[in-house]
């Protein structure tokens, strides 16, 4: 027997299942049998007696789950910190257990009511000594790490739980003799497993399965070189044997039915301190305000659910509703992390969603200087679709040329400070860039539910769907063209080749021809299979008309570029009486500016290709600037590029027969984007159909 060690267990007097608090629980109330649950605990009791000691406290009537000792607090030395139920059912137990510890000599801390804290079932020290792993998500709030750092003197690794079935840190992981560690990696998030593996060497990591997992073979209990569980498969078993483990079983199948076992019904109660143990917890807090339509929208859901999606924990600290139903709301809540860099990830996010630090909380954006062209400084902040404003010089300046995947360049002038969204190959020396994620904000439209249904005409919410009538989407893409053009307006179609081979050749021409499009953005393949139906009635050498491959045709498209590259360009050929047709000879009659961004795979390529990638890049960017709706055509690689180009306002339409295709450009995020799973060649054969039947400005139903 180890007398240096001692637990602390109350009796099954009053266990029962009574109410539902946890996953285990559901379908068990009054299902579980008292004199079972009394065997089974003495069993358990007898195990531990025999290796070391056991302290009894006083089981009380109408607190079933005082039997779980763990939870009664956390312990290292003769200091403890008392646990903070989350649930109601089990708060009433915490001053039979203060006033226990307070019998015992114990200093006790007490954390604030409103901050959950569950003891032991959520935070475990490592067996040697060197920290303290504790657990948030379900029961304990990452808030409460600090203070446990403080008042324990340690350094504090926080873990989030991501599986409710594993609500505590107990039941999912058990720190063994020897920096050994038994745990079950699907109960924690990316992050948190990191942090595992960086903390534990491989050969000392002992990941179980979900058949082990469910048994709470993590729920074990550890006495040197003795582990007491519940049950543990053969293959566990070998492999604890291995590295010189005992293992115990002991059947709590009673109390698997509240969510427990070997390490619920015991709080270890003398944990030595160790003297180079010092308090230290990289958690990291901070506060955001939101406005706008946050119910209406959504926005609020989102905003928590992405706080912690992203590994953190948050409290609502104020929340104003709107009084009447035009009103906006606002809200501050504080966000906290359990590092910085996941802080940072957080934070991006929430910003892309509109959320702000108040501003008296922040006056400038913090700013590095470029000492590089072309290099950002480390920890710039990336930018999104989405209008965004910068506090500099405690004012928001408005950042200019927004896009996505750039940096924010900010530059002082008499006038004042300008900001604006920079690639980082064209960084300069002298430029100051926006690092971090203070002081940053982005516009995000709120609109309340009767706002969006009040509309005359509402594009179509960002969605993707194979199922929606196109009948319909091309009714209103129609409506919107027309209104466009109507008030000079830009639109800019992105075209793959697959246009020209689904036969839509003919009416993306009568788009150009009628004034409908002002832009065109592709590649190689396009233009050279547009000229080459033009001029031999093959795409790919398919006869067109008859759909059937034409003898030798597949040297068409090499003649066609052979054709073109002797001219000089497409321009030269349309000149010169060669190019007779198609759509870029309807570009070059009718002066729509065009460009052609070159690959490793193209043939020739045309004389117009631009073959030097950056090139391409600003040409597409010129060609989008001031764009009103971006018609995508068919065209993956060239449409990712000119929507990562796009700033958030512009209105997009993406049409693909592949779904994957149209859910990708989708998910960049603006609402003003509609994705649709078709053949391309038939959606704009409607969609010309369409605007011909178009006589007014305003020919459609207001209620579409």
């Amino acid at each position: 027997m180890n007398e240096s060690i001692r637990f602390l267990m109350c009796a099954p007097d009053h266990y029962d299942v009574d109410y539902v608090i946890n996953p285990w629980m559901e379908g068990n109330i009054h299902k579980s049998s008292r004199d079972r649950a009394v065997e089974q605990w003495h069993k358990l009791y007898h195990v531990l007696k025999e290796n070391a000691l056991v302290d009894l406290v006083k089981p009380e009537q109408g607190w079933p789950d005082m039997v779980f000792t763990a939870n009664a607090g956390l312990v290292l030395g003769k200091t403890v910190v008392l646990s903070r139920f989350l649930h109601k059912e089990r708060q009433g137990e915490e001053p039979h257990f203060k006033a226990w510890f307070e019998s015992q000599g114990y200093t006790v801390h007490e954390l604030p009511k409103d901050l959950p804290f569950e003891g032991a079932g959520d935070a475990l020290l490592d067996r040697e000594g060197r920290w303290l792993w504790a657990g948030y998500g379900f029961r304990s709030e990452l808030d409460a790490h600090p203070f446990l750092a403080k008042w324990l003197d340690i350094e504090v690794i926080s873990l989030q739980l991501v599986d409710e079935r594993f609500y505590h840190l107990d039941t999912c992981f058990c720190p063994l003799n020897g920096g050994y560690l038994l745990y079950y990696p699907p109960a924690f998030d990316f992050y948190s497993n990191r942090i595992i593996e960086m903390r534990v060497p491989a050969e000392k990591r002992i990941a179980i399965g979900e058949p082990d997992a469910v048994n709470f073979a993590c729920n074990a209990v550890n006495i040197d070189s003795i582990v007491v569980m519940n049950k543990a498969s053969e293959e566990l078993k070998k492999r604890l044997t291995t590295v010189g483990f005992e293992v115990i079983e002991t059947a709590l199948t009673e109390f698997l039915k509240a969510g427990g076992a070997a390490k619920c019904l015991t709080l270890r109660v003398t944990e030595p301190v160790r003297e180079e143990a010092k308090a230290y917890v990289p958690v990291e807090s901070r506060v955001v305000r939101l406005e706008g339509h946050l119910l209406d929208s959504g926005l609020i859901n989102r905003a928590l659910d992405t706080i912690m999606e992203g590994g953190g924990s948050f409290q609502v600290l104020n929340f104003n509703l709107g009084e009447q139903r035009q009103s906006t709301s606002s809200a501050e809540v504080k966000v906290s992390a359990p590092s910085h860099e996941v802080m940072e990830e957080i934070m991006t996010l929430l910003i892309d969603l509109g959320a702000v630090a108040p501003p008296q909380e922040v006056c400038d954006t913090n700013l590095e200087p470029v000492l590089q062209d072309g290099v950002a400084p480390d920890d710039f902040y990336v930018t999104t679709i989405y209008p965004t404003e910068v506090r500099v010089d405690c004012q928001w300046i408005k950042v200019q040329n927004q896009r996505m995947d750039g940096a924010v360049a900010v530059t002082r002038t008499p006038e004042g400070p300008i900001a604006k969204c920079k690639l980082l190959r064209d960084l300069k020396v002298g430029e100051s860039v926006i690092v971090g994620v203070d002081g940053i904000r982005t516009v995000r439209k709120t609109e309340s539910r009767e706002q969006r249904n009040s509309q005359e005409f509402s594009f179509m919410s960002g969605s993707v769907s194979s199922e929606r009538r196109v009948e319909l989407v091309v009714e209103q893409v129609a409506w919107e063209l027309r209104q466009i053009r109507d008030r000079g307006g830009k639109v800019v179609v992105t075209a793959g080749p697959v246009v020209i081979h689904t036969g839509g050749g003919e009416h993306l021409t009568h788009l150009i021809r009628e004034g409908y499009v002002q832009g065109l953005l592709g590649g190689n393949a396009i233009a050279v299979h547009d000229i080459e139906q033009s001029m031999m009635g093959t795409s790919l050498g398919v006869d067109m008309k008859r759909g059937v491959a034409v003898r030798g045709g597949h040297r068409h498209h090499l003649k066609i570029i052979n054709t073109i590259r002797r001219c000089g360009s497409i321009a030269a050929a349309v000149e010169q009486g060669i190019l007779t047709n198609g759509v870029m000879y309807e570009c070059v009659k009718h002066n729509v500016p065009f460009s052609l961004a070159g690959s490793i795979r193209d043939d020739g390529p045309l004389p117009d290709t631009q073959m030097d990638l950056i090139k391409a890049q600003e040409e597409y960017s010129r060609l989008i600037t001031g764009a009103d709706m971006i018609l995508m055509l068919s065209s993956m690689l060239h449409s990712i590029g000119v929507g990562n180009m796009t700033p958030a306002g512009v209105k997009m339409v993406c049409v693909d027969i592949n779904p994957a295709v149209v859910t990708k450009l989708s998910d960049r995020g603006s609402v003003e984007s509609i994705g649709v799973v078709t053949d391309v060649g038939l959606f704009l054969s409607l969609l010309v159909k369409q605007l011909d039947q178009l006589t007014s400005p305003y020919p459609i139903s207001q209620a579409v």
